[in-house]
Formats: structure tokens, sequence, C-alpha cells
């Protein structure tokens, strides 16, 4: 039976002697928070006209950044997700943000 590796085109091989190797994924080390550099902004294209709260520019790895969104959606009171490297608060709480970012030690700064 194939089976196909994630990241690869390699679906089955005529050769017995071939070993998949799985390259290690670069599993991206998250930087401590006085270093991040995260930018806070208002969207609402493609929202039906509502308001959400968008921070941008975290460097680290996806359960951090997890982490960081459940933090403050439970701060703020509101819901949201996290999608494309980036956390989505409903509404506009961009300085209740700034202010929650800014005491857990985040570089933040409001743009827009």
């Amino acid at each position: 039976m194939s089976k196909k590796h994630r990241n690869s085109g390699i679906v089955y091989s005529t050769n017995p002697d071939f070993e998949y190797r799985d390259e290690q994924e670069n599993i991206a080390e998250t930087l401590p928070p006085s270093q991040q550099k995260l930018t806070i902004h208002l969207d609402k294209k493609q929202r039906k006209g509502k308001q959400v709260t968008l921070v941008t520019g975290f460097a680290g790895n996806a359960d951090d950044l997890k982490d960081l969104g459940k933090i403050l959606k439970s701060k703020c009171g509101v819901g949201g997700s996290v999608k494309d490297n980036e956390i989505i608060i409903q509404g506009d709480l961009r300085e209740k943000v700034k202010q929650l970012l800014s005491n857990m030690n985040y570089g933040c700064k409001i743009s827009g």
C-alpha cells in the first residue's frame, strides 16, 4: 500500500531499498515577549462590515500563538480565532489589547 507523505510528491516507489526520510520540520522557536514586535490594527474587509482587531507579527510556533490568542480572547471577554498567523478578536478592542500585551511585556503598537 502506498502512503502519500505530506509535503512531498512521493506516492510509490518501485525501488525495494527505498526508505522515505521525513525531513525534520523547522519548528519555529518562539521569541521572548520582550523581543516580539506585534502590530494591532482594525479590519473590516470581507467581514460584512463587522470590525475585528487583528494582532499580527508574532514570531514563534503555532501552539504559543494559539495560547496567546486564547488569553486575549478571555481577558477581553469576546470571541475570536487564530488563523494565518494572526489573532482575530471580535470588535474594536485595539486599546485594551495593547494594554494587555504591554502588561505581558510584548512589544506592540497600534497601526492604522
